[in-house]
C-alpha cells in the first residue's frame, strides 16, 4: 500500500484514490468486479485497488454484503 512520503506523491497514493471509489459505491451496492472494472482506469492495479479497500473498510466508510456479494457504501446501510 503505497501511502504518500518524500519519494511518493500524494497523487501516487491510495489517498488519492479513496474520492473514486466512493462516487462508485454512493448511489448504491456494487459486485466487487463490477467496481473493480468501473474504477481500474484512475487505480493503477489490482494491489492499489485493494488497498484502497482495506483503508476504506478500515476507516469505517465502506463494508462488504457477503450475502449480495457487494461493496456499501456506510452511508446507505440499513
Amino acid at each position: 500500500m503505497q501511502l504518500p512520503n518524500k519519494i511518493t506523491t500524494f497523487n501516487e497514493s491510495v489517498l488519492s484514490k479513496f474520492p473514486v471509489v466512493l462516487s462508485a459505491v454512493e448511489n448504491g451496492n456494487v459486485p466487487v468486479l463490477q467496481l473493480y472494472n468501473s474504477v481500474k482506469a484512475k487505480t493503477e492495479d489490482i494491489e492499489t485497488f485493494l488497498g484502497v479497500l482495506d483503508c476504506l473498510y478500515a476507516l469505517g466508510k465502506i463494508y462488504l454484503n457477503e450475502e449480495e456479494r457487494t461493496i456499501c457504501y456506510v452511508g446507505n446501510a440499513g
